[in-house]
């Protein structure tokens, strides 16, 4: 009899655990991905080419024997929910490698509807972004630069409220920016750069979170829109812009500008130049015929690089560039500036200037004392009218003739 209670204490114990795992079975079961969720991942890797995928990458992962949302080391690149209820996992982000994969993106993919973020950047997809992706509601990160994309930015990409981050840069993108882009309240990064799209720039003044605009190398034409007044940076070079760019001189936030390559025109605005948080500003190959004199700021301001060179620019150099304290890098080649080059120039150049190109221009007299003995300075005042001894670095590649220069040397006695 006493041999038998360790076995039936055995037994009760068995007993116990077996039925506490049955219990518990159909939450497991319950709890595993969605079959739907998991027919998008199959079609999304049907639809590439077999032989771009290589065998370290991550949808060489995907082995459908298994469940994406449970399966250990496999499935890279997908992140699942995990609810603590009975409910299914669902697949919240697909983030793919940079592994060249050659294919299309299946419209499948709209059925995702716990989707947040959507990532396929530097591959070779192709073909069209489908029209699906406006099922995404809770899409709130969008990448897919650096592919093969064709056709139309999808317009119901605008419904999708919660985005706060589109990247569809370096594609084949063509037509326009769809024109109520500026719904998305939530978006802080919009890259559009290096496409094929056309049209104006439609009115982007409703994103008010915007700290990112990057159009660059597009076909964009018109005037500047209204922009958004928190924009930290901002990239319109490479277009066919054109006016003024007096809608800028809102942007108090403002740290990098680059507008240049376009056809804008009129008078570079002191307000521009003394943007309080600008650190970089290209304004270079546009239509500017006018640098506006810039006054000692009444405040301070954080300028390292001005770059106007190849445009229009006329008068004199301007002396209260030598005012902005951070200034380092001055580019005004190839303009018709005229004029002696000012005193307060060397002054700034024999200590804090690191760059300094005033080439191509009409510029007249005598180098400041100070020019005689930089080192270490980049730039150029080549091609210019002034009496530049060939034994200053700066001077290299020599001056304009005196037909070129025409009496103005002659004025400058």
């Amino acid at each position: 009899m006493a041999r038998q209670l360790p076995f039936q204490l055995a037994f009760v114990l068995y007993s116990i655990i077996l039925t506490t795992l049955l219990a518990y079975a159909p939450t497991l079961v319950q709890s595993s991905t969605l079959e739907s969720d998991i027919q998008v991942l199959r079609l999304v890797q049907q639809s590439i080419d077999p032989v771009s995928i290589p065998a370290s990458s991550y949808l060489n992962s995907w082995d459908f024997s298994l469940d994406p949302c449970e399966s250990s080391g496999g499935f890279l690149g997908v992140l699942c929910t995990f609810p603590l209820d009975n409910s299914s996992n669902r697949v919240i982000e697909i983030d793919l490698d940079a592994a060249g994969y050659d294919g299309f993106l299946s419209p499948a993919i709209g059925n995702l509807s716990e989707l947040t973020t959507l990532n396929l950047s530097k591959n070779k997809f192709r073909g069209p972004i489908p029209d699906t992706i406006v099922n995404l509601k809770r899409l709130t990160r969008i990448s897919l630069s650096g592919n093969l994309f064709t056709g139309n930015i999808p317009y119901g990409i605008t419904r999708l409220k919660h985005l706060e981050f589109i990247d569809l840069s370096q594609n084949h993108l063509s037509g326009s920016i769809p024109p109520d882009i500026s719904g998305l309240r939530s978006l802080t990064y919009l890259s559009l750069s290096s496409n094929s799209l056309s049209g104006r720039i439609p009115d982007l003044s409703g994103l008010w979170q915007l700290g990112t605009l990057d159009l660059q190398d597009n076909q964009l034409y018109g005037i500047l829109p209204k922009l958004p007044v928190n924009l930290r940076t901002l990239s319109l070079s490479h277009n066919v812009l054109s006016g003024h760019i007096s809608p800028i001189r809102v942007l108090q936030r403002l740290a990098w500008l680059d507008v240049s390559d376009n056809r804008l025109t009129g008078i570079i605005s002191q307000e521009i130049l003394t943007l309080p948080q600008a650190l970089r500003i290209n304004l270079s190959i546009n239509h500017f015929s006018v640098i506006e004199p810039i006054k000692y700021p009444a405040r301070e301001t954080q300028l390292q690089v001005l770059d106007a060179h190849a445009n229009q620019l006329s008068g004199h150099l301007p002396v209260g560039l030598a005012a902005v304290e951070n200034l380092t890098s001055i580019y005004l080649s190839h303009n018709q500036l005229y004029g002696p080059i000012p005193p307060e120039y060397g002054t700034r150049l024999s200590n804090s200037w690191k760059a300094l190109f005033l080439d191509n221009n009409f510029l007249i007299g005598n180098l400041p004392r100070q020019f005689n003995n930089v080192v270490g300075i980049r730039g150029s005042l080549a091609h210019n009218c002034l009496r530049c001894p060939s034994e200053i670095p700066l001077c290299r590649g020599g001056q304009r003739s005196p037909s070129e220069c025409g009496r103005s040397n002659d004025e400058s006695d």
